[in-house]
């Protein structure tokens, strides 16, 4: 099979956008696939490094359903942004130019409003409460809000507690975040909340934070603990806050070319096998995560508690404002119901 670059994938994006035909573009990506008579192989993107808990994941959907359809339908997965950033991802597969990606839902809350409720600041109390509200029907809601835009909703994966980690100093109350220019994901409500908090945001992609702390044209960032020891900015920024402003999850997609294209019974099959791999992704992540804390600990990073209170009175403006939306509002509701 002829790998799938890049600038393939890139061109194959721009040429839907520019809206040439269905038919051409569709036979374009086929061949660019390898795909052969009877079988089917899906492209799928992710930024993060191939053992991460999210590739682990899509890797296992791809594993399982080869074996479900004897090879019939198979996935092959691109990691480490290798097929680019998220942004770019996103567009790729609205135009079918990629089949399967996952993504950060801080970055699809412009585009689909319903990820806002997910993405709210203390909006969970913790893993244990993301899962339960997840699990019970939180998911599912916001997944079909994807439909509207070229793109089916899979599967919500979680991604633990984003704190604040930076070069300068500990931060144990908002107060210490003045001044601080900090990365952040292009979601309009990070940027708004580390205003309210008193840092400068910065929106920059993940693959560029590290090198941006290096230079000091950043001073930190706000993430899991797991991307924080994959993406090896440990190395850069030696204070960590457990401030768990946020616990953001990842959403799988997948276009809506692809699955349309797919026999029912196969569109009925993916859609299976990647809420299944729910459970997978979350094993990974439970084994990793600790690992993750343990060896940046070891590394030397001086980790601290917040003023938890003081922060999440911080943040009430801004979750005061998403809520008189009445679809946030009443997502914020049912998640709250399971705290």
């Amino acid at each position: 099979m002829t790998t799938l670059s890049r600038r393939r994938l890139l061109l194959a994006a721009g040429q839907a956008a520019c809206a040439l035909p269905l038919a051409a573009a569709s036979r374009a990506f086929a061949a660019g696939t390898g795909e052969t008579a009877g079988a089917r192989l899906l492209t799928a993107s992710d930024v993060h490094v191939s053992n991460y808990p999210t590739v682990e994941a899509v890797r296992w959907i791809g594993q399982t359903l080869r074996e479900r359809t004897g090879g019939r339908l198979d996935i092959r997965l691109y990691h480490s942004g290798q097929l680019g950033r998220e942004a770019e991802a996103i567009d790729m597969a609205r135009f079918g130019a990629i089949d399967i990606t996952r993504v950060y839902s801080g970055a699809l809350n412009n585009a689909f409003p319903l990820t806002q409720a997910l993405c709210l600041p203390y909006v969970f109390d913790s893993v244990a409460h993301m899962r339960r509200a997840l699990d019970g029907g939180v998911a599912e809601a916001v997944l079909a809000g994807f439909e509207a835009r070229d793109l089916v909703g899979l599967a919500v994966y979680d991604s633990g507690a984003r704190c604040f980690y930076n070069t300068k100093h500990p931060i144990v109350a908002p107060k210490d975040l003045h001044g601080l220019k900090l990365r952040v994901a292009s979601s309009d409500m990070f940027l708004r909340l580390l205003r309210l908090l008193g840092a400068n945001p910065t929106p920059m992609s993940l693959g560029d934070t590290f090198s941006g702390m290096e230079t000091h044209m950043i001073d930190g960032a706000e993430n899991n603990m797991r991307s924080f020891h994959s993406s090896r900015h440990f190395e850069a920024a030696r204070y960590w806050s457990q401030s768990e402003h946020s616990y953001a999850p990842d959403i799988l997609l997948v276009s809506r070319r692809t699955f349309d294209s797919l026999a029912p019974a196969d569109r009925q099959l993916l859609l299976e096998t990647a809420r299944e791999s729910v459970a997978v992704m979350r094993r990974h992540w439970d084994e990793s995560e600790g690992q993750a804390r343990k060896a940046v600990l070891e590394y030397g990073i001086r980790a601290n508690e917040v003023d938890m209170a003081a922060f999440r009175k911080a943040a009430e403006p801004l979750r005061d404002e998403y809520l008189r939306q009445p679809t946030i509002e009443a997502l914020y509701r049912r998640i709250r119901d399971f705290a």
